[in-house]
């Protein structure tokens, strides 16, 4: 078990004073059998009403409608958090059947998978399905693990990481073509690889923790966007390419979605125009032990 604290804070400033609509927030991680969430405090400037619901993929969100004007908005929160991940040694209890590549998912499964198994990004020239095929093994069936494992540290070792500030996320094969991208691009990128040999996947946005700030393991890069594998036997499991993480270790998660612009942490309207808005800042710090 590992205790951690994610302080997050985000702010937007503004030429004048403006008005706010709704803000929808994704901030707070769900309980289960792996993470158990021990506290959640939300501060926001200017206050206003707060209410609360789960999407369609059962994500909390917030909905924040700040009551006055102001030149400033600010969200923060802190959670503490105590996380239960794989050991080092992961081995998935993946079903019989499904241990070596190609297989196919349950009939009884497949409708509630749905479209996390099928490819959502053009590859006409099937670029993505070609850089993939290097992870199967040429001389004898390919074990789904060891599959999973290769192209999670093939990205990471591959492609070249690099912080992008403006919005959206780059297409698989733009990401291949240009061999960079964030962590939401490298992401995306496997969810398609993975999704060209049929299996199920889908996008993870939430925080990463740098275990080398407390002088502990190597140094982490991202801002936190992974992607999970759906194994029979073994469930969701969590694949972290930019890092090479496997198994979810220092590795929080917030929202769970088909797609990457179903997670954005913060969105949300303003009265003004295009000059108006200054800039935004975002800080977030995860801690160990608090």
């Amino acid at each position: 078990m590992q205790r951690l604290t994610v302080d997050h804070t985000t702010t937007y400033r503004y030429a004048r004073q403006v008005a706010f609509g709704d803000h929808r927030l994704m901030f707070r991680p769900r309980d289960s059998h792996d993470l158990r969430l021990i506290d959640a405090n939300l501060t926001i400037s200017p206050p206003g009403d707060v209410s609360w619901y789960h999407d369609v993929f059962s994500n909390s969100v917030t909905v924040v409608r700040p009551g006055s004007r102001s030149d400033m908005l600010s969200f923060r929160s802190v959670i503490v958090i105590e996380r239960y991940p794989h050991s080092d040694d992961i081995d998935f209890t993946i079903e019989p059947y499904a241990k070596t590549l190609p297989f196919s998912y349950p009939t009884s499964e497949i409708p509630d998978l749905g479209r996390t198994i099928e490819r959502q990004y053009p590859d006409p020239e099937r670029k993505i399905i070609e850089w993939t095929r290097r992870f199967f093994n040429p001389n004898g069936p390919t074990e789904t693990q060891d599959f999973l494992i290769n192209v999670t540290e093939g990205i990471r070792d591959t492609f070249r990481y690099e912080s992008r500030d403006d919005p959206g996320t780059r297409t698989p094969v733009g990401t291949l073509e240009l061999g960079s991208g964030s962590c939401r691009d490298f992401a995306l990128f496997m969810i398609e690889a993975v999704r060209s040999v049929g299996l199920a996947a889908r996008f993870v946005s939430g925080y990463l923790y740098d275990p080398s700030l407390d002088g502990a393991g190597d140094t982490m890069v991202g801002a936190g966007a992974w992607m999970q594998v759906y194994l029979p036997g073994a469930g969701w499991q969590e694949f972290d390419p930019t890092n090479g993480i496997v198994g979810g270790a220092n590795l929080i998660p917030v929202a769970v979605v088909r797609e990457p612009g179903q997670a954005v942490p913060v969105q949300g309207t303003f009265d003004g125009t295009q000059e108006d808005f200054l800039n935004m800042e975002v800080d977030v710090r995860v801690t160990a032990g608090q």
